[in-house]
C-alpha cells in the first residue's frame, strides 16, 4: 500500500503547532533514553584473564547478626582462593556474636574477629569498624562484603581479584538481593538492579560515582592515603559510595560482572524498614562530586519530563492519531528498557525484571523524590 503524502501533508497541516512541539520534545528525551539505556544499562559480556591472585583480606562488619554470621560466614571461608584471610569485626553486638566468632576461630587459622566497644560515640560506628579492620588486615587487597551477604559461589574472591589488573586499585561487584513474593520485593529487585547497571555502567566509562558494601574491593594503600574516613565519621553512611567517589579516576578502577562475582543478601521485608534504608543511602548523595551530581540526577528528570509530557499530549491534544504517536514512543521506550535490564540481569545471573519495569519505572523516582522533599524532617544525628 503506497502512503498517500498529499493526505499526510493536509493532515500535518492541521495539527497545532504546541502539538507539534510536545511530539518534537517528546522524540529528543527518548532518544536521550535509548541512549542512557545503551550506554550506561546495558551490561555486555566481559572477561577478566588475570590468574595473579594477591593475598586478599575479607572483612565483615556484623552488629547483633549471630543468626545471619551463622547461615553465611562458612561461604566466606570456604572459598577456593591460595591466600586470603577473613576479619569480621564486631560492631557493639548484644546477642550472640561473640560466641559465634569464637566457634570459627577455633575451627579455621585463616579467620580472626575485632570489635567495637558497646556505647562507641561515634555516629557511624560501621566506619569505625571499618577502620579497625583495615589497620589490621595483613594483606595489601580488601575485599568488603556485609554479614547478611552470602558469595554465589566458592570462585566470588577469585572473580573479584581478577579485576585487579595494571592500575587498578578499585574493583565494583554487584550485590543483588534474595527474590520473595511481595510486592515490595519486586521494588527492591527492580531499584537494586537499576542502581546497580548504573554505577557499574559509569564506571566502566570512566565516570564511578559508587559501589556497595556488599561487594567491593580497593587496596589497603588506597584507602589510607586517601585519608580513610576523615571527615566523614560523623556521616551515618557513606562507608561504600563516597570511598568510591573521593578516590576512583577514570583509570584506577573496573568492573565484575560474572555470575560467581555476585553477592547475595537479605532483603529488607517491610516498606518503611526499605524506605528508610533508601533515605540512609541518600542522606550523603550531596557530598558526592558535582560532576558525579549531574551525571546520575539528569536521567530521572528526563524520564519524569518523558512522562510529563506524554500526559501533557493526553490533556492538551483531542487528535487520537497524535496520542498513537505518543503511545507508540511510551510503547518503544517500554520495550527497549525491558530488552536492555533483562538482558543484562541475566548476563549477571540475578532476578528479571519481567514486564514489571512498566510501572516500577514510574513509581520509583516518585518514592526517590519524597524521601528527598522530607530528607529535612529526618536530621542525620537521629540515625
Amino acid at each position: 500500500m503506497r502512503l498517500n503524502w498529499q493526505k499526510v501533508a493536509v493532515y500535518l497541516q492541521n495539527i497545532s503547532t504546541t502539538e507539534f512541539a510536545l511530539i518534537g520534545a517528546l522524540v529528543l528525551v527518548l532518544v536521550y533514553e535509548i541512549y542512557y539505556y545503551f550506554r550506561y544499562l546495558w551490561l555486555y559480556s566481559e572477561r577478566h584473564t588475570s590468574e595473579a591472585y594477591p593475598p586478599v583480606t575479607v572483612i565483615v562488619c556484623a552488629k547483633n547478626e549471630a543468626y545471619l554470621l551463622r547461615d553465611y560466614l562458612q561461604a566466606l571461608v570456604e572459598q577456593d582462593y591460595p591466600e586470603y584471610e577473613v576479619i569480621v569485626v564486631n560492631d557493639g553486638s548484644e546477642d550472640e556474636t561473640p560466641i559465634v566468632l569464637g566457634e570459627y576461630a577455633k575451627r579455621y587459622s585463616h579467620f580472626r574477629s575485632t570489635f567495637v566497644p558497646v556505647g562507641a560515640r561515634v555516629c557511624s560506628s560501621k566506619k569505625l569498624a571499618l577502620s579497625l579492620a583495615i589497620k589490621s588486615a595483613r594483606y595489601e587487597h580488601l575485599l568488603l562484603t556485609d554479614a547478611d551477604c552470602c558469595p554465589a559461589s566458592n570462585q566470588w574472591i577469585k572473580q573479584m581479584m581478577s579485576g585487579f589488573g595494571e592500575g587498578k586499585q578499585l574493583v565494583l561487584g554487584f550485590g543483588a538481593y534474595f527474590v520473595e513474593k511481595k510486592v515490595i520485593n519486586r521494588l527492591i529487585q527492580y531499584d537494586t538492579l537499576f542502581n546497580g547497571l548504573q554505577f557499574i555502567g559509569m564506571a566502566r566509562a570512566g565516570k564511578a560515582y559508587m559501589g556497595v558494601g556488599r561487594n567491593l574491593a580497593y587496596l589497603k594503600s588506597t584507602f589510607l592515603n586517601s585519608g580513610g574516613f576523615t571527615g566523614l565519621i560523623n556521616e551515618c553512611a557513606g562507608d561504600d559510595d563516597l570511598v568510591v567517589n573521593r578516590v576512583a579516576n577514570r583509570t584506577n578502577i573496573a568492573v565484575v560482572t560474572t555470575p560467581d562475582s555476585v553477592t547475595w543478601s537479605e532483603p529488607k521485608g517491610s516498606w518503611q524498614e526499605w524506605i528508610h534504608q533508601k533515605r540512609r543511602h541518600l542522606s550523603v548523595s550531596h557530598l558526592y562530586n558535582h560532576r558525579s551530581q549531574l551525571r546520575i540526577g539528569i536521567e530521572p528528570v528526563m524520564r519524569a519530563v518523558f512522562y510529563a509530557l506524554i500526559i501533557t499530549i493526553a490533556v492538551v491534544s483531542s487528535d487520537q492519531i497524535v496520542w498513537m504517536i505518543a503511545g507508540g514512543m511510551w510503547f518503544i521506550k517500554w520495550i527497549i528498557q525491558a530488552l536492555v535490564l533483562n538482558i543484562s540481569a541475566n548476563r549477571l545471573g540475578v532476578a528479571k525484571v519481567g514486564i514489571r519495569g512498566l510501572w516500577l519505572d514510574i513509581v520509583l523516582p516518585l518514592i526517590t523524590l519524597y524521601i528527598l522533599l522530607t530528607k529535612r524532617f529526618h536530621p542525620q544525628n537521629k540515625w
